[in-house]
C-alpha cells in the first residue's frame, strides 16, 4: 500500500460516513445557552431536530413536551450552541493538500525557510516540492526569497512554492529549468517574472499570471491525492465546526466533490464556485444560481480583478508607497475586455458573479461593471459579489450598497496585513481597508470567511479578527483602525446567516429555527460574554449536521 492509499483508508476510518436516511430520528438538545441568529426569537434553551431539520426551538420544558420516547436527548451542559459555521471563501482541496505537505507558514526566519525545505526533501523524496504558503514578512530579513536561497538546500528536486496569498511563489532553478523560464522570458499579461536588475536572470519569484508559466512543468496530483486531500479538509472542517463552505471549486475538485456525495462522505456542505472562462458548460446543463442539493450547489462564478498587497499585485489608484512605478496588476481578462463579455452574458443566463478585487481601483472597476450589467441585463436577485473588497474608497461604499453587492470578507486578513500595509499603502489608504462596520452601517450585507489555506479555516479567530483588530504583532492593543470594531452578535452573523444570503441559502440554513437545517456548532465558552481579546482562545467542543453529532472534542 502506497502513502497516498494508506492516508486515505486511515482517515476514511476515522471519518464520519454520513447518511441522512433516518427522516424520522429525533434528537433533543437541551440544557443550552442557544444563540439563534434569528431576530424574533434571539435566545433559547433548546431545540428539538426531526431528520436533518429543526422542529422546534424553545426552553427545556416545551422540547421536553415535544419529545417522545424514541428521541435522543443530547445534554449541552449550559454552552453555547450557535448555527453550524459557514465559511465564504475557502480553498477546499488546496487546504487539505496544505496539511498533508510541506508547511512553509510557520518559518519566521530565512534560516527556518531552509532548513523546512531541506528535511522535507531529504524525509520524503518527492517528484517536485509544491505549496509551502510561506510569508516572507514575518522573517527577520523581510526580502522576498530567490532561487539561489533554495538551490543551496534543494539543488536537484524542482521546488515551486507559494506565498501564503497564492498570488506569488519562488522556484529553485531547476523548476525554471523544467518551465523553460530565462532571461529571456517575457511576463505574461496580468504576471509578472522578477528579474535581476543587473544581470536579467529571473529570481524565481513569479507573480500572478506569470505562475501559468510554470504550471505545465508541475505533475498534476492523481486522483488518489485528491481524495487524500478532500478528505483531510472535511476533518479539519468538522473539528473547526464548519457545517458549510462556499469553495472556490476547480473541475477535478468538483469530480471528487460528486464522488463523495454518492458515497455520502460529505460531511460538509458545499456552495461551489467554478471558474467564469467555463461558464457556458453550466449554461448548457441549465444550471443558474443555487442549482444543487443541500450538499452540494453550483451555479456561482469566480473571477480576479487582480492580485494581492502583499504581493504588490493589487490593483490601486495611485502607486505603491515602496514603489513608485507599481500600481498593481489587472488581470489580462480585465484588461482586454473579456471579463465584461463573460460576465454579461452569464448574469444573462442566471449565473451569480463572485469577483475577487483587493485594491481600490480593482474594487471600482468591478462596481462599474457591475452598474453596466444591472443597467442593461433583465432584473433578477443576482447577488453580486466581490470577495475580499479589502481597500474601497470611501465614495465607492455608497455604489456597493446601491447595486446590492456582497462584502465578502476575511477578518483575519485584517489583523494579518495589519502589521505591515502601511508601509505598502501609507497613512492615508489604510484609513479605508477592511472598513467591516462601515459597510454594515452603510446598509452592505458583509459575510465572513477564512480564504483557507492563505488563513487558517478557524471562525472563531474571525470573530476573533472582527471584533479587536489586534494585529498579530500585538501592537495594536487597542485595535487596527478600532472604529472598524464590530460586535460579537455582528461577527457571529457575518459566518452564519449573512452567508447564508450570499449563497441563496438564507431560508434554509444560517440561523436556528423551524423548518431549517439542524447544523449546529458547540463551543466551550460563551463568546457572547467573555472579553473580545479571549475568545481566540475559545474551541469547538461539538459539530452537528443535519442533527448528526459528526465531531466531539476529546
Amino acid at each position: 500500500m502506497n502513502k497516498i492509499s494508506f492516508i486515505i483508508v486511515v482517515l476514511f476510518t476515522i471519518s464520519i460516513s454520513f447518511n441522512m436516511n433516518s427522516q424520522d430520528k429525533k434528537r433533543a438538545f437541551i440544557n443550552g445557552n442557544i444563540y439563534t441568529v434569528n431576530q424574533a426569537q434571539p435566545f433559547a434553551e433548546a431545540a428539538l431536530v426531526v431528520g436533518d431539520k429543526i422542529e422546534l426551538v424553545g426552553s427545556n420544558n416545551e422540547i421536553k413536551s415535544a419529545a417522545d420516547g424514541n428521541t435522543e436527548i443530547i445534554d449541552l451542559g449550559g454552552k453555547l450552541m450557535l448555527p453550524g459555521f459557514i465559511d465564504d471563501h475557502t480553498h477546499f482541496a488546496d487546504g487539505g493538500f496544505f496539511l498533508l505537505g510541506i508547511n512553509l507558514r510557520d518559518a519566521k526566519s530565512v534560516a527556518e525557510f531552509k532548513n523546512i525545505l531541506k528535511e522535507y526533501d531529504q524525509k520524503n523524496h518527492p517528484k517536485w516540492i509544491t505549496g509551502g504558503y510561506w510569508d516572507h514578512e514575518a522573517w527577520d530579513k523581510k526580502d522576498l526569497p530567490t532561487k539561489e536561497l533554495i538551490d543551496e538546500v534543494v539543488p536537484v528536486t524542482p521546488v515551486f512554492v507559494y506565498r501564503f496569498d497564492g498570488h506569488m511563489g519562488v522556484a529553485n532553478s531547476a523548476a525554471l529549468k523544467l518551465a523553460g523560464i530565462t532571461k529571456d522570458s517575457k511576463s505574461p499579461n496580468g504576471g509578472l517574472i522578477v528579474k535581476d536588475p543587473v544581470t536579467g536572470e529571473p529570481t524565481g519569484i513569479l507573480k500572478d499570471n506569470a505562475i501559468d508559466l510554470i504550471n505545465p512543468a508541475i505533475p498534476t496530483p492523481t486522483t488518489e491525492e485528491y481524495e487524500a486531500a478532500i478528505t483531510r479538509a472535511l476533518q479539519e472542517a468538522r473539528e473547526q465546526g464548519f457545517t458549510s463552505v462556499q469553495d472556490i471549486t476547480m473541475p477535478k475538485e468538483l469530480e471528487t466533490l460528486q464522488k463523495f456525495e454518492k458515497e455520502n462522505k460529505l460531511t460538509c456542505r458545499f456552495y461551489s464556485r467554478t471558474p467564469i472562462y467555463d461558464y457556458k458548460s453550466l449554461v448548457k446543463q441549465g444550471i443558474k444560481a443555487n442549482t444543487g442539493s443541500n450538499f452540494l450547489k453550483l451555479g456561482s462564478l469566480k473571477a480576479f480583478a487582480d492580485g494581492s498587497l502583499g504581493s504588490s499585485t493589487a490593483l490601486f489608484f495611485e502607486h505603491y508607497e515602496n514603489e513608485p512605478n507599481n500600481t498593481g496588476l489587472a488581470m489580462e481578462y480585465v484588461t482586454n475586455g473579456k471579463l465584461r463579455e463573460w460576465a454579461m452574458d452569464a448574469d444573462k443566463n442566471g449565473l451569480q458573479l463572485s469577483i475577487h478585487a483587493i485594491g481600490d481601483s480593482a474594487n471600482y472597476l468591478m462596481l462599474k461593471m457591475f452598474k453596466e450589467i444591472v443597467d442593461s441585463n433583465p432584473k433578477w436577485d443576482r447577488r453580486f459579489r466581490i470577495e475580499h473588497a479589502q481597500h474601497v474608497r470611501p465614495q465607492d461604499v455608497a455604489e456597493f450598497a446601491r447595486l446590492g453587492v456582497i462584502a465578502s470578507a476575511q477578518p483575519y486578513h485584517c489583523i494579518d496585513d495589519g502589521v505591515w500595509a502601511e508601509k505598502r499603502i501609507g497613512k492615508e489608504r489604510i484609513k479605508y481597508t477592511y472598513s467591516f462596520k462601515t459597510y454594515i452601517d452603510n446598509g452592505i450585507t458583509v459575510c465572513f470567511g477564512s480564504d483557507w489555506f492563505v488563513a487558517p479555516l478557524n471562525a472563531i479567530l474571525g470573530i476573533y479578527a472582527a471584533t479587536t483588530r489586534r494585529t498579530l504583532d500585538d501592537k495594536n492593543p487597542d485595535g487596527w483602525m478600532p472604529e472598524q470594531k464590530l460586535s460579537v452578535e455582528q461577527a457571529i452573523k457575518c459566518y452564519t446567516l449573512n452567508n447564508a444570503y450570499a449563497a441563496f441559502e438564507e431560508n434554509i440554513k444560517g440561523s436556528i429555527e423551524k423548518g431549517k437545517l439542524a447544523d449546529f456548532v458547540v463551543l466551550n465558552e460563551n463568546i457572547l460574554k467573555i472579553a473580545p481579546e479571549k475568545i481566540r482562545d475559545v474551541k469547538v467542543d461539538m459539530t452537528v449536521l443535519g442533527g448528526e453529532v459528526i465531531y466531539k472534542r476529546k
